[in-house]
């Protein structure tokens, strides 16, 4: 029997007062929540598991809190890995405000990057509502929750339609995604969670300066004439003083430079840091230390002629993945020999040193230092979960983050932060780091490992402490049958 023609059974007007007043409640009764719609990058190919995804949007919404008497369930659950919180919230939000409010910015939101290539939503239908895995920031709690299901028909068709979206949430369980917002108090609960890697980059590369100092009397070169044998560390290398310390003669440096040849670790090489000066006859060296034996060495000096006595580092510079190349300026022509100088850089790729080979000769002002450029480096932007690649350790991992953040004062170099996650390995201080996407590359300056320096990553401990406790290579500890 059809409906009664006099009733009207829900008109439009109906159901926009309805609307309207739910609307009003949930201003009235709700509280304001954040929502935070997922973005897919990668999913497995077999089960569509999600494998990368980012929360980097963020909308204002008013939602009806259904628990009344706190957070479900009643009790939190104590495992083998320590008090898991099993907390849920289910919240009530207004259907027309999230399909006017939310969905058309969804709409021009593409969902996802695989590989590097922006894909459209999978199921066009998910736009219109809430989804499943979205996150709600609860301000009241602190607390993120994750959308586990979303009740679309709750209250049932009243007046022929629905109003509300009723959304069940738990509490989130980080999973390496990415949560950036630019709003302090949702990004600030997940920042430093999950196995992140922070790598501090040469973004602009800057060239060392240094000075060179000459004098008289002072060392000009040094000869190895044994290299000895046995050598656990550096050894110490002295040289005797020269005539007239009281009268401000400086007594001469150097360094050993030692080196492994078929499985003997020898001295390569004695380099002058200080000249000295004074000297009228070669001085004694001695090497001490090390723990090796039958090391020695002679020298010449410069006389009464000029030499290159010392070499100041004046700036650093940064942006070094291989010791430069530094020349010093020749003496006037036909009198004298130009110095040779070696240099070696620091964890930092910062010119940490430049030591003298051959002081040279003839010198009549201190030479011009010149300490040779970069290849190009500091290129380019990464991009969210590309690939990223050591070229010298050959260590892969995906782009989370990369900021380069100018300093508010004048002076400071820009600093430059990449944060990756899924480390196939460790990154080696000083190696290039390339974009498989972007083609981006920089070099690594600093290295801050939380996934391979994490406390709790004791995986390999475990398992030989176990090893010790029940041995499998010999027999069934448990018996046989």
């Amino acid at each position: 029997m059809p409906l009664n023609p006099f009733f009207l059974q829900g008109s439009p007007n109906e159901q926009f007062l309805v609307q309207d007043l739910i609307n009003e409640q949930l201003r009235i009764y709700g509280v304001d929540v954040y929502y935070l719609p997922r973005k897919i990058f990668k999913t497995d190919n077999i089960i569509r598991e999600i494998q990368s995804s980012k929360f980097d949007d963020v909308f204002m919404l008013e939602a009806y809190i259904n628990n009344y008497e706190g957070y479900a369930p009643d009790n939190d659950i104590m495992t083998k890995f320590g008090l898991r919180l099993k907390n849920e919230i289910s919240l009530t939000i207004s259907k027309e405000r999230y399909e006017e409010f939310i969905a058309p910015f969804l709409e021009g939101i593409q969902s996802g990057i695989r590989e590097g290539r922006i894909t459209d939503y999978d199921f066009a239908d998910l736009i219109t509502r809430p989804k499943e895995g979205d996150l709600i920031y609860f301000p009241l709690g602190e607390r993120l929750f994750e959308i586990k299901r979303v009740e679309v028909e709750k209250p049932f068709y009243q007046l022929g339609s629905n109003y509300t979206y009723e959304l069940s949430c738990e509490l989130y369980e980080y999973e390496n995604e990415l949560v950036d917002t630019n709003i302090d108090e949702v990004d600030n609960t997940v920042e430093d969670e999950g196995y992140i890697t922070s790598l501090t980059l040469v973004g602009s590369a800057v060239t060392a300066t240094a000075t060179a100092s000459i004098g008289t009397g002072a060392i000009s070169e040094i000869f190895l004439n044994n290299d000895g044998s046995g050598y656990t560390s550096t050894p110490t290398i002295t040289f005797s003083d020269p005539p007239n310390i009281a009268g401000g003669d400086v007594v001469a440096t150097a360094v050993a430079i030692t080196t492994s040849r078929a499985n003997v670790q020898s001295i390569l090489r004695l380099e002058i840091t200080n000249g000295g000066s004074g000297y009228t006859t070669p001085p004694t060296i001695s090497i001490s230390g090390g723990g090796g034996t039958g090391a020695a060495a002679t020298c010449s000096i410069g006389g009464t002629e000029s030499t290159v006595t010392e070499i100041t580092i004046t700036n650093q510079g940064r942006g070094y993945t291989v010791p430069p190349i530094i020349t010093l300026s020749s003496p006037p022509v036909g009198i004298g020999v130009t110095a040779t100088v070696v240099s070696t850089i620091d964890s930092s790729t910062r010119l940490n040193s430049i030591n003298i080979l051959n002081a040279g000769i003839g010198y009549t002002q201190a030479p011009t230092v010149s300490i040779a450029g970069f290849t190009t480096i500091g290129i380019g932007t990464f991009i969210y979960n590309e690939i990223v690649t050591g070229q010298t350790s050959g260590t892969t991992a995906r782009v989370r983050d990369f900021k380069i953040i100018v300093p508010t004062e004048a002076g400071p170099l820009p600093t430059t932060n990449l944060r990756v996650a899924l480390n196939t390995g460790k990154f080696n201080t000083g190696e290039v780091i390339v974009g498989s996407i972007s083609s981006a590359t920089y070099v690594v300056e600093d290295y801050d490992s939380e996934s391979y320096d994490n406390p709790y990553d004791v995986n390999e401990e475990i398992e030989t402490e176990a090893d010790n406790i029940i041995d499998f290579t010999e027999s069934n500890p448990f018996g046989s049958y």
